[in-house]
């Protein structure tokens, strides 16, 4: 059976004249499009909502009524063409849109998006099948009542994911928990939906030919009858759909091998050249239209095909650059209109016609959120969520006008169901934005990503940290912990690594995810130039090595508002902690020298300003020698060096002094303690338990070291602060402590001299330091370190440890809780 999709109207495509018609078409689309945009835009209403309405006003409804327009501007013989040219936006975006899927996110959250998908469509298909036999009688359908039932649920039932990826990612959801569900929920009900339609067309009792040669059934004859088939039929759709597997795995496995030797041809480069990137897509075209050609739809196929694409290497990054672009400012508006373009409300000239419209889409609606909100109460996600699930899940695309064709083509409906069908489809549509837009706006707060602390988040849940590198000499470092933190499945790690590159002249600044078009020019000095391609090196190699998923972000500004994009980076992505380097940096000869003055600004401004917790990181390599451990900057390292790292035992100490940044540091290290070449060990500091008057003068609690020549000391700032480090502590030491993944130690210390000492004798046990930044308040176990304080953005004990005069040889990593930003007139 032919699964491609009629056009508007029966047309005769006429090559002489069609293209220019068609540019015709789609400029009219796309400047309209802009300019409902511009109107909808202000009140919240998405891109995909302003392009659909575009194709309605230009439709048959519309100013295609207009005999000027009809004959001269909107002609017929387009009509075939517009729909081949959709066909292939719409498997260029589904390749893009797998490319872009999170697929760990998905595989972990697969239960709860299934439940969620399937949870409103099996109620829209208990409604659909009730009352299925009223609408069959209302609407005069001929066929079979059964499969109009079918028809009907699936109709209902289907959600389309490319609008709802559109519609959460310009509704600013993309990073929510909320917005990623949707996404995951809408995917697998659209390929449910589906392989729903191959299922029935496999058992269709219709004899239709696998590929029409001008790829749509022929409407010549009203007097054609459907041919009843024999099990043939069957045979060769089973046939047929073995073959397109073989095709698409086929396939997925030349694109790994592809993947990696262009992105080892192109080593000293940062992007594969363009005549590349076109034979990958032309690749992914010709697969897509031979499974159409076998006579199933080509969404699944190339969104599997972007999904299994391998996402190391810079052919993927090439990918991602190209195609974003112009796949949402040119091919999507097409698409999006040519849905609004079908609709034909001439044909609603009574009031039964407008009923059955409302009926079905009260159906719709009335389905997706009873039936989401119920699974979101089972699942115990918040009502206002549950909400904007089901209206997102209820927007319509090109499988439901999928389904309408093949309901059509099979059953010879007449004209008026079939554009009954279609208008509901686009206000189905139409009316999510609205709604969705103000349930947003009244729940932003609620529904955006929770920027709270570590120490309030689960350890099992994902961590998303935005690292942030001027040049390649803290990428090692910062892979390498990442590496550590991601020691398990049910603990995630998502990096978004950000290269932060100066512009020094009038250039524009926060070019996000900029590049230019001319390959020539692509490495210039202004957008990172040499330290973009070793960025990307390390990052490659490191990819493939370890298969940790980076996710890279390239940011051009000035250094006097370079803060800002890490704020506003940190924000979009949902980042829960902001990893900063220090301005200082390790030299060959094992001396600490300044960089440049204006990062140390800048780290200043991120500490008032970031939406959550910061770390600075103090670069000294891991491991404990930096000739070792410092890997090289044109590849993640040799495979000797990984080899080598991963049997050295990293040694990690986290310094407990008490307080938010201190609970803050001990939180991020619990993400070190479950990796098998981690030794972790908290270092928890006591006053000595034999100055009772002193103690007590100063509202600091004893605890009795197990071992006599140690001491640990805690600071009770005030009740309710000792109160929640004695709760953490124990939940910690429970947690982790008593099962043996983490060694704790308490060491008795009466004034800042004892300190140092104390981190004197075990400044070179480590390679890592984690320490907390420490409150304003003055602490007896620091009194007097303060008085040599270099950088007061590291505190007392992270200004120690950083220090060259001290001669620590590990790295160190200070954390600042997330707190309130404050407005400070010197930032400007």
């Amino acid at each position: 059976m032919d699964l491609y999709l009629p056009p508007p109207k029966v047309c005769t495509p006429e090559s002489g004249g069609s293209v220019p018609i068609l540019i015709v078409e789609l400029s009219c689309i796309l400047v309209l499009s802009h300019f409902f945009n511009f109107i909808l835009k202000p009140l919240g209403q998405p891109a995909a909502i302003s392009q659909i309405l575009a194709g309605l006003v230009l439709g048959p409804s519309g100013l295609s009524r207009i005999k000027f327009i009809r004959e001269y501007v909107f002609q017929d013989q387009a009509g075939q063409l517009y729909v081949t040219v959709a066909t292939f936006s719409r498997i260029l975006f589904m390749f893009l849109i797998g490319l872009e899927m999170d697929l760990p996110y998905l595989v972990r959250t697969l239960r709860v998006a299934t439940l969620v998908a399937y949870g409103g469509a099996a109620t829209c298909c208990f409604s659909g099948a009730i009352v299925s036999p009223f609408l069959y009688n209302q609407t005069h359908a001929h066929g079979s009542g059964f499969k109009f039932a079918i028809i009907l649920m699936m109709l209902l039932a289907n959600t389309a994911s490319p609008v709802v990826v559109r519609v959460v990612a310009e509704l600013k959801l993309a990073t929510s928990e909320v917005g990623r569900l949707a996404i995951s929920a809408s995917i697998i009900n659209d390929i449910t939906c589906l392989l729903g339609i191959a299922f029935i067309s496999a058992f269709t009792n219709y004899s239709k030919p696998l590929a029409h040669p001008k790829g749509h059934t022929s409407t010549s004859s009203n007097n054609d009858e459907p041919v009843e088939t024999d099990g043939e039929g069957f045979g060769e759709r089973f046939f047929a759909g073995i073959v397109c597997l073989i095709i698409l795995g086929g396939t997925t496995a030349l694109n790994r091998i592809l993947s990696r030797w262009l992105s080892r041809r192109n080593h000293h480069r940062k992007y594969i050249t363009n005549l590349e990137v076109a034979f990958l897509l032309m690749l992914t075209f010709a697969v897509s239209i031979l499974i159409e050609l076998f006579g199933y739809n080509s969404m699944i196929a190339s969104f599997l095909l972007g999904l299994f694409f391998p996402r190391d290497g810079k052919t993927t990054r090439t990918l991602l650059q190209k195609l974003t672009y112009p796949v949402h400012h040119f091919i999507l508006p097409f698409y999006f209109g040519y849905t609004g373009f079908q609709a034909d409300l001439s044909h609603i000239v009574d009031l039964r016609s407008v009923l059955l419209i409302i009926t079905i889409v009260c159906l719709s609606v009335g389905g997706k959120v009873s039936g989401t909100l119920f699974t979101c109460r089972y699942l115990k996600i918040p009502p206002n969520e549950g909400l904007v699930l089901a209206f997102l899940l209820n927007v319509k695309g090109h499988v439901d006008l999928l389904i309408i064709s093949l309901a059509s083509q099979n059953h010879r409906w007449p004209p008026g169901i079939f554009n009954v069908f279609l208008i509901t489809v686009v206000f189905n549509t139409i009316i999510v934005g609205p709604i969705v837009s103000y349930i947003v706006r009244r729940e932003r707060k609620a529904m955006a990503f929770r920027h709270i602390g570590l120490e309030w988040q689960s350890p099992e849940s994902e961590l998303r940290e935005l690292a942030c590198v001027h040049g390649p000499r803290h990428v090692p470092t910062i892979l390498g912990l990442i590496e550590l933190q991601n020691s398990s499945p049910k603990s995630p790690v998502s990096l978004y690594l950000m290269h932060l590159v100066e512009i020094t002249g009038k250039e524009r600044s926060n070019l996000l995810y900029h590049q230019k078009e001319d390959d020539d020019f692509s490495d210039d000095e202004y957008f990172g130039g040499n330290d973009g391609i070793e960025i990307n090196n390390i990052v490659d190699a490191f990819m493939a090595q370890s298969h940790v998923q980076v996710h890279q972000i390239t940011t051009a500004s000035k250094l006097s508002s370079m803060h800002e994009d890490v704020c506003n980076g940190a924000e979009d992505v949902g980042s829960a902690i902001i990893l900063l380097p220090f301005h200082k940096y390790l030299r060959i000869d094992g001396k600490m020298e300044s960089a440049k003055e204006e990062i140390r600004t800048i780290n200043q401004k991120v500490l008032r300003h970031a939406p959550c917790s910061v770390a600075i990181l103090v670069d000294r390599g891991l491991g404990g020698s930096t000739t070792t451990t410092q890997l090289d900057h044109n590849s993640y390292g040799t495979r000797q060096q990984q080899q080598q790292q991963q049997q050295q035992q990293q040694l990690i100490a986290t310094l407990f002094f008490g307080g938010a940044d201190d609970r803050e540091a001990l939180a991020y290290s619990s993400r070190f303690a479950m990796h098998p070449d981690v030794s972790l060990t908290v270092v928890r500091f006591l006053p000595p338990s034999g100055n009772n008057e002193y103690n007590q003068s100063q509202g600091i609690e004893m605890a009795v070291s197990k071992d006599e020549d140690e001491v640990l000391m805690k600071i009770e700032t005030s009740p309710s602060e000792n109160d929640t480090d004695q709760a953490f502590l124990s939940s910690f030491h429970d947690r982790y402590v008593g099962t043996g993944a983490v060694g704790y130690v308490e060491k008795y210390v009466e004034n800042g001299a004892e300190t140092v000492k104390a981190l004197g004798d075990m400044k070179d046990m480590f390679s890592l330091f984690i320490v907390g930044k420490g409150g304003t308040g003055h602490s007896p176990l620091t009194t007097g370190m303060s008085d040599w304080e270099e950088c007061p953005e590291l505190g007392a004990v992270g200004d120690l440890l950083a220090s060259p005069d001290f001669g620590i040889s590990g790295s160190v990593i200070v954390i600042q809780q997330h707190r309130r930003p404050k407005m400070d007139p010197n930032d400007g």
